[in-house]
């Protein structure tokens, strides 16, 4: 099917749910920091919720990078840190779930859906297989690069005249770059970004599904 929309799903705060990734990060950080319960209080603090503000971090992991520059932890001892702490993703140390009924609606969807992180792959597949979604995906990008990785994406020949709908929860890396041509976008999760204007929002993705499920069924030609 030539015209077959494509759904593109980012992966932590989107398909992959919780703290235990962040947690598990926010430690192996603290572990390299000169005062390791101070930095986590600052951690801990960043992760509150507060008033949508320009300034405010791009998600959970922003947070941790925001209190490793205040604490002066240098990026060579930042990026061990969330290597270290992605060898943990999906184990009892550093746990996530799967949005409710995400496994059924993707094995449904008429459109093709792909996943796109700027994660590296370690334990990716291993955590999509234990959540259920191992074989929800048509194609998995890792080390993406996003924001500019999602514009590549989308002038791949095989993606350029589809209807794309771009599913994340962080506006300028998941789905700007769609919205900048006119795609549709859907934005979940707490972290607001005053200058997102999705098509479709709501908290978490298991609330889209049901829109999800009906832009996908009308974008088939």
């Amino acid at each position: 099917m030539p015209n077959r929309p494509l759904i593109i799903f980012d992966f932590d705060g989107t398909v992959a749910l919780g703290d235990g990734p962040v947690l598990a990060y926010a430690r192996a950080a603290a572990a390299a920091a000169a005062e390791p319960e101070r930095f986590l209080a600052r951690v801990d603090a960043g992760l509150r919720p507060r008033a949508a503000t320009a300034e405010q971090p791009l998600d959970a992991y922003d947070v941790i990078r925001v209190a490793a520059v205040e604490a002066g932890l240098e990026p060579d001892a930042l990026s061990r840190a969330y290597l270290s702490s992605r060898s943990l993703l999906g184990t009892s140390e550093a746990p996530v779930e799967a949005p409710v009924g995400l496994a059924a609606v993707a094995a449904a969807l008429e459109a093709d859906c792909v996943l796109v992180t700027n994660a590296p792959a370690i334990r990716i597949a291993e955590t999509l297989a234990a959540l259920g979604l191992g074989g929800a995906f048509a194609r998995i990008v890792t080390d993406a690069g996003k924001p500019a990785g999602l514009d590549r994406l989308l002038d791949e020949p095989d993606v350029s005249g589809r209807r794309v709908l771009a599913v994340g929860d962080i506006w300028r890396n998941d789905l700007e770059p769609a919205h900048r041509r006119g795609h549709d976008t859907a934005l979940v999760g707490p972290w607001s970004d005053p200058e997102a204007t999705p098509t479709f929002r709501a908290a978490t993705l298991t609330d889209l599904l049901p829109r999800i499920e009906a832009w996908a069924a009308a974008s088939v030609s």
